[in-house]
């Protein structure tokens, strides 16, 4: 059996010359390239109204896209009765503080227990929006705030910012080695060559900007406050790892950490114990999709980054007489 449920966006001004498949494939990144120019190909899309049917039409930019999508009954996700912790909710919009551990949307390895079936089951109206609400994530063990649309028209319009740049998400990290001043990360990003999992700064990758600004140093480490510019996959990791700073705790860009000399068992221990990528999503300004006023949140440190953060206080408290500031 099978599901048709209707998918709306709007093109970005950004691709403008793009192939329709290609374009869509970007707007639509939870369906392949394949299944969007099967949609295509049997008469499903609609740009501005009229049915097109060659995957290879170009777009300028702007165009309002529907498609009347056929899902498998196999891809839907079924609700699960998993806590979200709820941080701002009205008619249109929900925000949540994900905590770790918690996948944002099934896939290759995580087939339930994610945000999306959370949304499912707290909101069954949800299932008739697109990707249940869903319009950025945050990697699995990433913390931190996220915005997510319950509504259709809500959700067009939030995608829409998000494609202006009209959404302002700041974070808060811990990377490896001492950071002498602030700045701006500005490469493109890519799906690995060969390890998929990974993504990798390469010269035909998708344009990526990060910046980010010092907040504290420590002895061989930095706390950092970061702000997206664009919002790739792996995006912050991908860019710090690239500058020789990966994020502590990282288990795909940060490497086998090394120990610091004359650390106490205590420092060691809290060091070793962190085993995820020290990144909080702390800050998310955005306007409301339907009253237009601009609204702000804030989401405090999780407890393990405090924790973190305390340690490496006191290592360097504890070493200050050698610290070169």
């Amino acid at each position: 059996m099978a599901q048709q449920i209707r998918l709306n966006t709007t093109v970005a001004e950004s691709q403008l010359g793009q192939r329709l498949d290609q374009a869509l494939a970007e707007l639509f990144p939870d369906y392949s390239r394949s299944r969007i120019k099967d949609w295509i190909l049997d008469d499903r899309v609609q740009v501005n109204g009229k049915l097109i049917n060659k995957p290879k039409e170009k777009v300028l930019g702007g165009e309002e896209i529907a498609i009347d999508a056929i899902i498998e009954e196999d891809a839907r996700w079924e609700p699960q009765n998993i806590a979200l912790n709820i941080v701002y909710e009205d008619d249109d919009i929900l925000v949540i503080n994900k905590s770790r551990d918690l996948v944002v949307h099934p896939g290759a390895g995580n087939p339930d227990g994610t945000v999306l079936n959370a949304l499912l089951y707290h909101y069954p109206e949800i299932a008739d929006v697109p990707r249940a609400g869903i319009v950025h994530r945050l990697d699995k063990d990433t913390t931190g705030l996220m915005v997510i649309a319950k509504t259709v028209p809500a959700q067009t319009r939030l995608v829409e910012s998000l494609q202006l740049r009209e959404i302002t998400r700041e974070y808060e990290a811990v990377a490896t080695g001492r950071m002498t001043a602030g700045g701006m990360v500005e490469e493109p990003i890519s799906r690995h060559p060969t390890k998929r999992t990974h993504m990798a700064v390469h010269p035909m990758g998708k344009p990526a900007i990060t910046h980010y600004r010092v907040m504290e140093h420590f002895r061989a480490h930095t706390r950092l406050r970061l702000r997206l510019e664009t919002g790739r996959t792996h995006q912050i990791r991908v860019h710090m790892a690239h500058i020789s700073h990966p994020l502590v705790g990282d288990p795909l860009y940060g490497g086998r950490p090394r120990p610091l000399k004359g650390a106490s068992d205590e420092f060691r221990e809290v060091m070793r114990n962190f085993d995820r990528q020290a990144l909080h999503a702390t800050m998310l300004r955005l306007y409301h999709p339907i009253t237009g006023i601009e609204m702000e949140w804030h989401a405090e440190l999780p407890d393990d980054m405090v924790m973190l953060i305390k340690a490496l206080k006191a290592d360097a408290e504890a070493f200050k007489d050698e610290m070169d500031w």
